[in-house]
């Protein structure tokens, strides 16, 4: 069983500060697929939550899971797996940016563009609905963002960290990092983020700034069979 609201961070976002966006079916929680792809287990699943993730998701659909390490059932296809680490703050020099931008709705479509050549992880339409976004702009176009996703109480995770490969080297996703972490101090929280355990030169720049590893943790995906059977019950290897 989690102790720690970081410990299984989607559940704690969509039973708190987002649970305004949660889509559930029994134990079993989503974000709008437009909005994040992940999905929330409760700490302890049994066959019903699976049973209930899979209504959910419906046949076939993948069921993307952040920080889930148990076993999943019998006859699920294993989409990917990738494992990662988790940081939190401690002893970022936050500050606001002057040169930060609040992003919202209408800069969607440049920050997908973005997205698209940098790759920092899944952003779709309605992400930027998850919290505060901001951007730095060069000759009018959008060359870095950093902003909030996932929060579990009194925790945010920076996410979406991206530079235009035009633009790297200039400490743009640092000056945002930094941004994005001023504001949610302000708000009383602490911050947190997630990257891949093999991506030693982003862990090396987390550090660097005042990040330090809380554990490592694991993302997932899963697909649900076309076919479960005539209700029997899921078996989880």
């Amino acid at each position: 069983m989690s102790t720690h609201p970081l410990d299984n961070p989607a559940l704690g976002s969509l039973t708190g500060p987002h649970a305004h966006f949660a889509e559930r079916r029994g134990r079993v929680l989503r974000y709008p697929v437009d909005v994040s792809p992940w999905l929330a287990l409760p700490d302890d699943p049994g066959p019903a939550d699976w049973a209930d993730l899979a209504a959910l998701v419906g046949p076939g659909g993948e069921a993307p899971l952040a920080g889930y390490t148990g076993a999943t059932p019998d006859g699920w296809e294993l989409t990917f797996a990738i494992d990662g680490v988790q940081l939190v703050d401690d002893g970022l020099a936050a500050a606001p940016d002057p040169e930060a931008v609040e992003l919202g709705p209408a800069d969607v479509p440049e920050m997908l563009d973005l997205v698209e050549r940098t790759r920092p992880g899944p952003f779709l339409p309605r992400t930027v609905e998850l919290g505060t976004y901001l951007g730095i702009r060069r000759g009018g176009v959008l060359a870095a963002m950093a902003g909030e996703r996932l929060h579990p109480p009194g925790w945010t995770e920076i996410s979406a960290v991206c530079t235009d490969p035009d633009h790297r080297g200039e400490g743009l996703a640092t000056r945002l990092i930094l941004a994005v972490a001023h504001g949610v101090r302000a708000r009383g929280e602490q911050v947190f983020l997630h990257t891949g355990a093999g991506n030693t030169h982003a862990i090396r720049l987390y550090e660097s700034l005042g990040f330090r590893l809380r554990r490592p943790t694991r993302f997932l995906g899963t697909r649900v069979p076309e076919h479960l059977g005539d209700g029997a019950p899921l078996g989880v290897g």
